[in-house]
């Protein structure tokens, strides 16, 4: 197995998951098996219970993981399918290693950060690295670590050692270190500064590991004699400094790699010259130039509850490009804070209130996504309620779908105070409820996880024509709570169809609207499988709906090809 390690230094949020994503994604081109793994040195056994506004999404792999939105990153520039055990956490490891503590594994010695905790970082990155993902038998060729945190982090010393025991085992053809750090402007001299990304490559040599090569972060192109002042202070070659400078969009960071011949440096390192291809590139060039080039757009109303916090909904950022692009189109994402739809809002902050609803008036199409709590859950079913009425095509993912059913119960059906039992234990009308087999006590990895097939009831509805007409559709999951199955009679003799159920049949999975252009709700998350080259079905569709080309796409029966071909 050959390693390649990504680290960081000087600041948190330089892009080390796109830039380990990328040097993936190069890799892949020249013809080489690629796998990768996330270390997150935070102590929670996995990213489940943390705040989107404090890490970002979580984002759910196929086995039920839900691990760092990094892993997204992986997953769409890769293409692979990552399992809960490419996401290492401190959490896993000290876990491991006080099971086998009480196990008397140990046999009586004192268990200590070295050795013990360090061979247990060591062996589950070699086990991890083994695990095929990307469809075919055996092991990867080439392992891409990222390491999150900054140098120096104390967290994160005990994997630092690790990954410097790694280095030294697995012997220096089989590892490669690559450190991205900052090259900043200051405004007032308007230099290229050094020196930050000097100390921090000084701190990883004082640890053992020695860069090489340097990816240095910057808004404009670094100069050559900056360059210079970095192989000479930082004792890496100047041909093995890369720069990474802001781009119109992340699709060109590979390119940004290829063009200044990382992958030969890579490669050269880890002695595959022999067996690796130039890279074939090709179709993400024209992707990316795809992108750039496109002038038109679609406004997208996406009301949410942690919209401070572009993060909080990446893969669903994501999932909206990549089926506007399939549609020549470039999404303009307009956030609506839910409160701020909110009665109450007209008279706390009218100017907020009033600007909220302009906004979703203007939109050619309103998304609801996922969320947990009460906090919004009025606004969302007021956008809900005008996207209804007012046949603007309507999508709702998870806590969406819920909304849409609410609102149905409340206006339809006349049902007043219907509600989950989430946000009211005492609702007379419970038409959302905690599923039976959830736990109440416990929160981490205890919701309805993972990759999950759902069987569509009918043919004549709008997902299954999206999904081409299939039967059946699996898609990933994150909820506790799920449509009440002994309302659903009436809500389908009011209008409102359940269209797709799991395969024991009480479980709600998809909701249509007949009688309305586009008014789709899932219970799974289907941004979380969504590609730049396989857009999401369902948000093709959606997508289609907002601009008026739904009904045309689904004649002409060529799938997104159609629409990529213009």
């Amino acid at each position: 197995m050959k390693y390649v390690l990504v680290t960081g230094g000087v600041v948190s949020g330089l892009g080390k998951g796109v830039t380990a994503s990328s040097i993936g994604l190069v890799l892949k081109a020249c013809g080489l098996r690629v796998t990768s793994i996330k270390i997150d040195p935070y102590l929670n056994m996995d990213a489940g219970t943390m705040s989107p506004f404090e890490h970002g999404e979580v984002f759910v792999l196929d086995d039920g993981g839900e691990v760092d939105l990094d892993l997204g990153n992986y997953e769409r520039f890769l293409d692979l399918t990552l399992t809960r055990e490419n996401n290492i956490t401190t959490g896993k490891i000290y876990q491991s290693v006080l099971e086998k503590e009480r196990r008397g594994d140990y046999l009586g010695k004192t268990v200590q950060v070295v050795p013990h905790i360090t061979d247990a970082i060591k062996n589950r990155i070699e086990s991890v690295a083994t695990i095929p993902v990307d469809g075919q038998e055996g092991p990867a060729d080439v392992c891409v670590i990222e390491l999150g945190g900054t140098v120096g982090d104390i967290e994160s010393m005990p994997f630092i050692e690790a990954l410097r025991q790694l280095s030294f085992s697995v012997g220096p053809d089989n590892f490669c270190l690559i450190h991205v750090s900052l090259v900043p402007v200051l405004g007032v001299v308007g230099e290229q500064k050094t020196k930050p990304t000097q100390h921090s490559v000084r701190e990883l040599r004082a640890l053992g590991l020695t860069p090489h090569l340097l990816a240095c972060r910057s808004a404009q192109p670094i100069l050559d004699n900056t360059k210079e002042k970095l192989s000479q202070f930082c004792h890496v070659p100047a041909g093995n400094i890369l720069n990474i400078h802001d781009v119109p969009n992340i699709w060109h960071v590979p390119l940004l790699l290829r063009n200044q011949n990382a992958h030969h440096s890579i490669l050269k390192q880890l002695d595959l010259l022999r067996i690796a291809a130039a890279p074939d590139l090709r179709d993400w060039t024209n992707m990316a130039a795809t992108h750039d080039n496109i002038t038109n757009s679609v406004k997208i109303a996406m009301v949410g509850k942690y919209v401070g916090l572009t993060d909080s909904y990446l893969s669903v950022v994501k999932a909206l490009l990549h089926a506007c692009i399939a549609c020549s189109l470039k999404p303009s994402i307009d956030w609506i804070a839910a409160t701020d739809l909110e009665d109450e809002s007209s008279k706390s902050t009218p100017e907020a209130h009033a600007t909220a609803w302009e906004t979703l008036r203007k939109a050619s199409c309103v998304l609801v996504p996922g969320g947990f709590g009460d906090r919004g859950v009025k606004g969302m079913i007021l956008a809900a309620k005008y996207a209804r009425e007012n046949k603007v095509p309507y999508f709702g993912i998870c806590l969406g779908m819920q909304i849409s059913v609410i609102e149905f119960a409340r206006n339809v059906l006349g049902w007043e105070k219907a509600n989950s039992t989430e946000f009211d234990d005492g609702t007379p009308n419970p038409v959302v409820i905690f599923m039976p087999e959830g736990s109440k006590t416990h929160m981490g990895s205890t919701m309805r996880l993972g990759s999950r097939r759902t069987l569509f009831q009918t043919a004549d509805c709008i997902t299954s024509r999206v999904y081409h007409n299939s039967q059946y559709v699996d898609e990933r999951h994150r909820h506790r709570y799920e449509v009440n199955p002994e309302f659903i009679g009436t809500f389908e003799d009011a209008g409102l169809k359940f269209v797709g159920k799991d395969e024991t049949g009480n479980r709600m999975e998809i909701l249509e609207l007949p009688s309305h252009p586009f008014y789709v709700g899932v219970q799974f998350h289907p941004e979380f499988k969504s590609r730049p080259r396989r857009p999401s079905p369902v948000f093709l569709g959606f997508i289609l709906a907002a601009t008026g080309h739904y009904s045309y796409y689904i004649l002409s029966r060529k799938g997104t090809r159609f629409f990529l071909l213009g």
